[in-house]
């Protein structure tokens, strides 16, 4: 899919430099991905401490019945 945006060059060059990457496309691309990730990560983040563990749990077990 075809997108014009307007990129802030100097941002773009930096990222562009650090990531090491050969193009503009794929800098945002990989950003884009690194920007996903990220959220999501924090969507895990927030279940910390609401979720229940049983501490008895035998999970070395439960990987041998596979």
């Amino acid at each position: 899919m075809a997108t014009n945006i307007q990129l802030d060059e100097e941002l773009i060059s930096e990222a562009q430099k650090l990531g090491n990457h050969a193009s503009k496309r794929a800098t945002v691309e990989d950003a884009l991905r690194e920007y996903v990730q990220r959220r999501k990560q924090m969507e895990v983040i927030k279940l910390f401490g609401q979720i229940d563990f049983e501490e008895g749990h035998d999970y070395k077990s439960a990987r041998k019945r596979r």
